[in-house]
């Protein structure tokens, strides 16, 4: 009898879980590095090291009202800081956010004051007008192919101007008349402009819209197809365009997004004032792009969250209200601002080389 011998089959024995050798490259960050990598991140760390400062530097801020205060400080920064920290996500940038703001008040209030009717019509035009003039420069942007920092420095200089001349030509003063006891009135105060009480302290609305507003973004942002777009527009816009996704829409949309957040800022200013001053607004758009920067967007575009920008405004109330509530020289804020946009530019580049580091 003949024994047939098999041969076993030439079969390595793979390695056991967790001796896997590795060459370096396909290492795991560790935990830490991780969370830095996120734009959000630091600016969270930067807020809280603010608040605790000036926590001991300035003892009244541990007041309720106190810190009601400050935040909505921080809202009225925020709600513009999120459409702009958008746009810059997407690559471009709007200096004319600023006195957007200003137009929007000044068309409803003069609108309404002047024709002598509800004060509803005049904030429906000037959401029109608002949303018209972001159509401009993005559609201008796209068209020219211009940096938008040139077309909206234009766009800046046209308000600012036509902000001064056409109220000092329609009320002949540099503000415009009390619209308080105008049909209407009540009604969008209470809108734009109102307040709740919380276990004793007066809590303004738009600390309820800003959060909001922050949430829809960080939705839109991380959840949706437009939100893909932006991040690829502001990456890279011609590869963008490339693959599908429509480039002049988003940009467009961007821009008039800007201009809804002016809208409704300035829509707030005038409900709780009554009047405008035509002069204001000059200056507060570099405020909104640094507490978008502050919050981790990227001057080069494609890189940025919506959560950033909201502890980047709340650092820059916390500054503001802090220094009158410690009894400095409100100057200071200015030095402040620059401190904190600096620092923060320089952590998050020490952050990204960090983060990338094999």
């Amino acid at each position: 009898m003949s024994m047939t011998h098999h041969a076993e089959p030439a079969v390595s024995t793979p390695p056991a879980p967790g001796r896997k050798e590795s060459d370096g490259r396909t290492k795991q960050r560790p935990l830490a590095l991780r969370l830095l990598a996120r734009p959000e991140v630091g600016v969270f760390l930067g807020a809280v090291a603010v608040y605790v400062f000036f926590l001991i530097a300035a003892p009244p801020v541990r007041d309720g009202s106190s810190m009601a205060n400050i935040l909505y400080q921080s809202s009225t920064i925020g709600i513009m800081a999120l459409p702009v920290a958008l746009l810059m996500i997407g690559g471009e940038f709007d200096l004319s956010a600023g006195v957007a703001v200003i137009t929007s008040a000044l068309t409803a209030s003069m609108l309404s004051y002047q024709l002598t009717m509800n004060v509803w019509l005049g904030v429906i035009v000037a959401l029109l007008v608002s949303l018209g003039i972001g159509f401009l420069n993005g559609w201008m942007v796209v068209r020219t192919g211009l940096p938008s920092f040139l077309i909206t420095l234009g766009t800046f200089l046209i308000l600012q101007g036509v902000n001064l001349a056409v109220t000092k030509l329609v009320t002949t003063n540099v503000a415009t008349d009390d619209i308080s006891d105008m049909d209407g009135f009540g009604q969008a105060k209470k809108i734009f402009a109102s307040s709740f009480d919380v276990g004793g302290v007066q809590v303004k609305i738009t600390i309820v819209y800003w959060l909001v507003f922050a949430a829809i973004a960080t939705w839109v942002l991380l959840r949706t197809k437009y939100g893909n777009w932006i991040f690829a527009v502001g990456g890279n816009k011609e590869s963008a365009r490339a693959v599908g996704v429509p480039v002049t829409f988003t940009k467009i949309s961007l821009f008039m997004l800007v201009g809804f957040g002016a809208w409704f800022v300035g829509m707030h200013q005038l409900f709780t004032f009554n009047t405008v001053q035509s002069g204001e607004g000059v200056g507060q758009e570099l405020i909104y792009i640094s507490a978008a920067v502050i919050g981790g967007c990227l001057l080069t575009g494609g890189a940025g969250s919506a959560i950033g920008p909201v502890f980047g405004a709340f650092m820059f109330g916390m500054v503001q209200q802090g220094i009158v509530y410690a009894g400095w020289n409100p100057d200071w804020f200015k030095a402040f601002l620059g401190v904190m946009l600096l620092g923060a530019v320089l952590i998050n580049l020490w952050v990204q080389r960090t983060a990338t580091r094999r």
